[in-house]
């Protein structure tokens, strides 16, 4: 996880970043025209520019990070994400341990559109994730043509309706899972986080360790909880696996991180969608 944004990104402490501590964890935010491979037609989003405008309207960068790249030439122009949320405990974005965020990613060197999401932040163990539901609007603003108005209004959609996101904590909470479903749960979680593109898995962490619960308070059985235990152990790692190798030595390869900002939200987005499909099999309702 960013360093900046684990500092910062607490009820206790939570304050805006400055733009001087954004240039420096991810620069490429503040570009205002696009790599030199980019053809014409590639029009520039300047990420700081609608930063700018959402803070005027109460909404504070808390966190940012920035991919990497292979060409040193991309480094000020290569993919994004920013973290925004209300700093004035408004209670509409918070329940319990869990508030409500907007999630921008850009990039102006093509390798992203500017993509507007929503999200949640689970305060207990600074765990991050996309929240990305049939009821919630997530906006794609393709770089060509007139973008500048399609983002600032397609940000204030996803704001106005973020908000259902927090839903969750309370109606899963209430959904007890029995043992074969948290199994089930398990299983299709470890294929999101450890298959390939048929869904077969190679990795000697078993499904079950997903479930290992970090703290006390993860030990309950419901929905909620399970959730965020997995997508705990699925986001950040360090799971072991213990076999001998054909030469009898023990061996105890460990999972990795998750780092990359595609790959995070796309992980994030499965393990939110499977949620909702299990809370549907519980027979709890979507909402409207």
């Amino acid at each position: 996880m960013n360093s900046v944004y684990a500092r910062t990104a607490r009820f206790d402490s939570a304050r805006a970043l400055s733009e001087d501590e954004m240039r420096r964890s991810a620069p490429s935010i503040f570009a205002v025209s696009v790599h030199e491979s980019r053809s014409e037609r590639f029009q520039p989003i300047p990420t700081i520019e609608v930063l700018r405008a959402l803070i005027e309207e109460g909404f504070m960068p808390v966190g940012v990070k920035q991919g990497r790249t292979r060409d040193a030439s991309k480094k000020d122009f290569t993919k994004h994400l920013i973290r925004l949320r209300r700093l004035d405990h408004d209670a509409k974005f918070c329940v319990g341990d869990t508030v409500c965020e907007i999630l921008l990613k850009n990039a102006n060197d093509g390798t992203s559109a500017f993509n507007i999401m929503a999200g949640l932040f689970r305060i207990r163990c600074l765990n991050s994730l996309v929240a990305q539901t049939s009821t919630l609007e997530s906006v794609k603003v393709r770089h060509s043509g007139d973008v500048s108005h399609k983002v600032i209004d397609g940000t204030f959609r996803v704001m106005k309706e973020a908000e259902k996101a927090l839903a969750a904590p309370a109606d899963w909470s209430g959904l007890i899972l029995d043992r074969d479903e948290r199994q089930v749960f398990a299983e299709a979680a470890h294929i999101a986080r450890f298959g390939d593109s048929e869904g077969e898995t190679t990795t000697r962490i078993q499904p079950g360790q997903l479930l290992n619960a970090r703290r006390t308070g993860d030990r309950e059985n419901d929905l909620w909880t399970t959730f965020n235990v997995v997508q705990e152990n699925a986001i950040r790692g360090g799971l072991e696996a213990r076999f001998r190798d054909e030469h009898g030595r023990l061996r105890r390869p460990t999972s990795r991180a998750v780092k990359g900002i595609d790959q995070d939200v796309k992980l994030n987005k499965a393990l939110w969608t499977l949620s909702e499909k299990m809370a549907e099999l519980k027979g709890l309702k979507a909402a409207a």
